[in-house]
């Protein structure tokens, strides 16, 4: 999973806010001021040797969108945390012992929705609606 630098983070937030559509350079730019144009070209170039963006080609000019969500980004990073612990189990529990009641119920919502194996829950089913 590819880490992310706090200006890859930036670019990346600009283009997760804006998901489902695609960036140029200048249009990532426009929205981190502080940073120059040739900046944000090398770091969308990076993110895409990462495979965190892809570029697709618009006359002159390249536009970029991202290839995940920002959620499914998290969750991998989640995931490999996880797989770096020598117990997983303790992982988990210390986990469940500091999200919130909120937190907790999304948790065992989804947890309902899972088929039994690892990663194949069903993308239909969102969390449910109270009875």
């Amino acid at each position: 999973m590819a880490r992310l630098g706090e200006l890859e983070r930036k670019v990346m937030d600009v283009l997760w806010e804006s998901m489902g559509s695609e960036k140029t350079v200048r249009q990532v730019a426009e929205e981190l001021p502080n940073h120059a144009y040739t900046t944000i070209l090398t770091v969308l170039d990076r993110l895409q040797r990462k495979h965190m963006v892809r570029r697709t080609k618009d006359g002159r000019a390249h536009r970029y969108a991202a290839t995940a969500s920002r959620e499914a980004y998290t969750a991998e990073l989640m995931l490999e945390a996880l797989g770096a612990a020598p117990d997983r189990d303790a992982v988990l529990v210390r986990f469940a012992e500091v999200v919130t009641s909120s937190e907790a119920s999304v948790l065992r919502q989804a947890l309902d929705g899972v088929a039994g194996e690892p990663g194949t829950a069903n993308p239909a089913s969102g969390p449910k609606a109270p009875t």
